[in-house]
């Protein structure tokens, strides 16, 4: 799996967020997301209130965001409750970065499915574009990183870019995805599969096919 995230200095990250607050939109999304709990269940918005703040440090460093230990705080702050237990979420989930990542995070699914289907190959299509797994490249562009399944092993291996998956992939279509990222495009999200829309068998159904086309009714065939 990934190397240790590279943390910066604790006196460098306080300095530069040490101040964090919301911004003015931010602040009315964070009333609306606290106001969602009863009294003494604001703890519940950990996870909301988290993202958000990531989402608003992403937005001023121009990267996919990330979480510095004042900005926990901060969210701990919001809430009343105590840091650690803001902290235990965001070092429980993998959508919250705890260190500083690129413009784009790279999210590489490496579990079974994802390797039978060939994410070495996607891993080795991102070393060869520069990428080194738990790094992030010296112009600041891609951050990439292993993870565990992400849930789209009918259409692996796949990869999490921000917040979009990319899917069917291989070599080609994974420099291609990264090469499109870094010219400054949008790349098609999801399947990379062509005649591929979502997870259905490669060459068309081959169960239901009458549903194809229209709502059918196949109970009168299955009572015969």
């Amino acid at each position: 799996m990934a190397d240790a995230p590279q943390i910066p200095d604790e006196a460098e990250v306080r300095a530069r967020w040490g101040g964090f607050a919301w911004t003015e939109e931010n602040q009315k999304k964070a009333n609306e997301i606290i106001g969602r709990y009863p009294a003494g269940r604001q703890q519940s918005a950990s996870i909301p209130l988290l993202d958000l703040a990531q989402r608003q440090v992403g937005a001023e460093t121009q990267t996919q965001g990330w979480l510095p230990i004042p900005v926990i705080e901060f969210v701990a702050r919001q809430i009343g409750v105590a840091y650690i237990r803001v902290l235990e979420v965001a070092t429980f989930y993998t959508m919250f970065n705890l260190a500083p990542v690129g413009k784009f995070h790279v999210q590489v699914c490496g579990t079974t499915p994802c390797m039978l289907r060939g994410s070495d190959d996607v891993m080795a299509a991102c070393k060869n574009m520069g990428l080194n797994k738990g790094r992030t490249t010296p112009d600041g562009l891609f951050t990439l990183t292993e993870v565990e399944c992400m849930g789209n092993c009918a259409s692996a291996p796949m990869v999490q870019i921000n917040d979009d998956n990319y899917e069917d992939l291989d070599y080609d279509r994974t420099t291609a995805l990264l090469q499109a990222l870094a010219a400054g495009e949008t790349p098609k999200t999801g399947t990379q599969e062509p005649g591929r829309h979502t997870v259905e068998p490669l060459g068309g159904p081959t169960t239901l096919t009458a549903m194809v086309s229209e709502n059918h009714d196949y109970r009168p065939e299955w009572s015969a």
